[in-house]
């Protein structure tokens, strides 16, 4: 424990002070303080909150949950905010290689220094005031103190717990959107969807205007129901997909259609900061009624405007780390973090999609599974239904505790493996993944081959070590 102690500077602002612990310290502390805390409430929070001034209060925060597409949805939402001129913060959970990578403003990820002095005011603050806070609270806290700081506009949160305990649940957001949510959002769990909808939607207060872009009625219609009961504002659900480039449009177009929604009513309902300009892919323009006049229309053909339609052919739809196609790599790399079945569902399409437009010589998986998020029967069925449609290779490799906070119990290998065989299918197993990546890429073409790495984060991890990557 570290002796922390404060005083009072004449504004009357609580300074605290203590041992300033390096970068590589604060990241042993935070290594080691990842909790499986029993107490469900959110009192720890609000205490760490309380004693570094309330930044939960000083955020205009944007709160995404759901099954899958969380940081897909708030990586599209940044790029499109920013393009209408805001100063965007970003938090993604949990992490590939370093703690940083979750702080981001306008895509810039938070550098060592200014990342190392927000944790020790976090983390001396809490030992001054008692507060035994988890690894999660902390980072939580730091986000929301450094987008204050740095004065951002609107703030994208993405809640890691899927029930009303989630460390931004402290906030009032201005905007809560869910992707979706399906069965195996808790496995094993015998919750309602209905209760874990009612859970994740406890932050919702009187201002807050929620979004789904989940496609079950009855989900939909729970969330109706919760958002009317806290006197929130619901948004009409998404329908669409946003016109991404193949074959994302098809993979994540309904992820980058609810990020326009969540842009749309945050320039409507909150915008005070940014102008309304010609180049404005969202504003509505106000005081050009009726028909154009002709010189309207003569600028507007020497001077077109790009389109929403444009701008989200132009961007692209990868998540840097978690969802990336490295195709300069020889052969080709995938790397998918899905850890659930509807995750993995949506990969599979999409390999069949990409082999659609550029036909692979030569596929190869790599899975190393958490035994406790992917049901290996569905897993099984997945498979046998792919392999009816495409020829690969698959390779299982054992997943080790590498990522602080992600706790994945790995599956028997051998077992997962005999089981594949059964069904006809290619499969081998590995010792570890530098065994597992030696053997995909001897069974694929150079050129036009594909090695996919997915089932756990920290599979993702291991490629980017196997790659000598101390950061990305």
């Amino acid at each position: 424990m570290v002796n922390a102690t404060r005083k009072t500077v004449s504004q009357g602002k609580e300074i605290v002070t203590g041992i300033q612990r390096n970068y590589n310290e604060i990241v042993e502390y935070l290594d080691s303080h990842w909790s499986t805390r029993t107490e469900k409430d959110l009192s720890v929070m609000q205490a760490l909150d309380r004693a570094l001034n309330n930044p939960s209060k000083d955020v205009n925060a944007v709160l995404v949950g759901g099954t899958n597409g969380k940081g897909l949805t708030i990586n599209f939402a940044s790029i499109l905010l920013k393009e209408e001129g805001f100063r965007v913060g970003t938090f993604y959970s949990p992490h590939i290689l370093t703690y940083n990578e979750q702080f981001a403003i306008d895509n810039e990820i938070i550098s060592n220094k200014a990342f190392t002095e927000l944790a020790n005011e976090v983390i001396n603050t809490a030992e001054v005031h008692a507060i035994k806070a988890t690894t999660l609270e902390i980072l939580s806290v730091m986000a929301l103190m450094y987008f204050r700081d740095q004065k951002v506009d609107v703030a994208l949160l993405e809640m890691r717990k899927r029930n009303a305990f989630d460390p931004f649940a402290i906030c009032s957001p201005k905007i809560v959107a869910i992707t979706r949510i399906t069965d195996d959002m808790i496995p094993g769990s015998t919750t309602p969807l209905e209760t874990i909808i009612k859970d994740m939607l406890q932050s919702i207060k009187t201002e807050t205007h929620v979004v789904s872009a989940d496609q079950s009625k009855t989900n939909l219609q729970a969330m109706l129901d919760e958002t009317k009961k806290h006197g929130g504002t619901w948004a009409m659900p998404i329908r669409k997909l946003a016109p991404l480039a193949y074959p994302f449009e098809q993979l994540h177009g309904r992820c980058a259609a609810l990020a326009e929604r969540i842009c749309q009513i945050y320039v409507d309902e909150f915008s005070q900061t940014a102008a309304v300009t010609d180049a404005s892919l969202l504003a509505k323009q106000k005081g050009q009624r009726g028909r154009p006049t002709l010189e309207a229309k003569r600028q507007a053909e020497l001077n077109p405007k790009k389109t929403l339609d444009q701008f989200w052919k132009e961007n692209s739809a990868q998540l840097p780390a978690h969802f990336e196609l490295l195709d300069k790599e020889k052969p080709s790399i995938l790397l998918d973090n899905a850890r659930n079945i509807d995750a993995i569902k949506n990969l599979l399409l999409g390999i069949r999609l990409m082999h659609y437009q550029r036909p692979l010589k030569g596929l190869a998986f790599i899975f190393g599974c958490d035994k406790n998020l992917i049901n290996a029967e569905k897993f099984l069925r997945e498979l046998r239904y792919f392999s009816k449609k495409m020829s690969a290779h698959i390779i299982f490799c054992p997943i080790s505790q590498s990522i602080p906070g992600v706790f994945e119990e790995s599956w028997n290998v051998d077992q997962i493996t005999n089981d594949v065989k059964s069904l006809k299918i290619k499969a081998k197993s590995a010792k570890n993944f530098n065994e597992a990546f030696e053997m995909a890429k001897q069974l694929v073409d150079e050129r036009h081959g594909l090695v996919v790495i997915s089932g756990s984060q920290t599979l993702i991890a291991e490629y980017w070590r196997h790659k000598g990557m101390k950061k990305l």
